[in-house]
């Protein structure tokens, strides 16, 4: 760590990208924003300044401006106030960017995470392919496009008849 001019401490880049990973997502507090992957490189820019970028789960998110300021925020508590957040667009955020572990912690709370495609295959969602994170059955089918939150769905499992979330396959 080395001093900011207000004589701060600033955390390294490594330091800063492991505690803006572990911010919540505002619309799926039960994973970070690193389990997420939408946490992309974290360094400093050709003046200097610390940015950390961010890719959002889709364009219009309406948690963005939730996230930026939080990550504004541990960028000040690290030690770096004049640090940036970026949003990277391309390649866009796609649903094979959560790490294994956030898509365990999305089943352990309810919420049917994206099926991860064959490497050479897209990913398909047809009836009775989601597995219901309640029991397991894949006797699962649409209930409704909208969910809880712009980027999920809501599935029907007709062996536990429970409804459940579904992280859409972006």
């Amino acid at each position: 760590m080395s001093a900011s001019a207000a004589g701060t401490p600033r955390s390294t880049a490594r330091e800063v990208r492991e505690r803006v990973a572990a911010l919540p997502d505002p619309e799926l507090p039960v994973i970070g924003l690193g389990d997420l992957g939408v946490v992309g490189t974290v360094a400093p820019a050709a003046d200097g300044v610390l940015e950390v970028e961010i890719t959002p789960t889709y364009l219009g998110c309406p948690a963005l401006e939730e996230i930026t300021a939080s990550v504004r925020d541990v960028l000040a508590a690290c030690g770096h106030p004049d640090g940036r957040v970026r949003q990277v667009l391309t390649p866009p955020w796609t649903t094979d960017r959560i790490t294994p572990e956030g898509r365990r912690k999305l089943a352990a709370h309810g919420i049917a995470p994206p099926l991860s495609p064959a490497p050479d295959r897209p990913v398909t969602v047809a009836l009775g392919a989601v597995p219901c994170p309640h029991c397991g059955s894949r006797a699962t089918r649409p209930h409704s496009p909208f969910g809880p939150s712009r980027c999920q769905s809501v599935l029907w499992c007709t062996a536990c008849r429970e409804p459940f979330p579904y992280l859409t396959a972006l």
